[in-house]
């Protein structure tokens, strides 16, 4: 397991935004992975997708990883943000987009 936790780490450490989340940023394979995935989108953020169904591995051990029972998972500058829906109500109150200017993270919508 500690060689998914240190792969899980240089992921989560190789970009400032990653998304743990059910197949691609292209094709996502869940609707609340899509969902987290519109939302990144339309605030423009860079992030990079990691697809947990290609390996079971990772599926679980980010679970673990996080303590955090369900996928997508949002990481920012290193911190587990939250899931599907603390990531739609974080957006919907205007505080991920705050968060993220806190963050450092450039934002190609104003």
């Amino acid at each position: 397991m500690s060689t998914i936790n240190d792969f899980i780490q240089s992921e989560i450490d190789s970009q400032d935004v990653v998304l743990f989340m059910k197949g691609t940023p292209v094709f996502p394979q869940c609707g609340f992975s899509s969902q987290v995935v519109q939302i990144l989108s339309y605030l423009g953020v860079q992030f990079k997708g990691i697809n947990v169904l290609e390996n079971d591995d990772i599926r679980q051990g980010i679970k673990a990883f996080s303590d955090w029972p369900t996928i997508p998972q949002l990481y920012v500058k290193g911190e587990f943000v939250g899931g599907c829906d603390i990531i739609r109500e974080m957006f919907e109150e205007g505080e991920l987009r705050d968060f993220l200017s806190e963050k450092g993270i450039a934002l190609e919508v104003a």
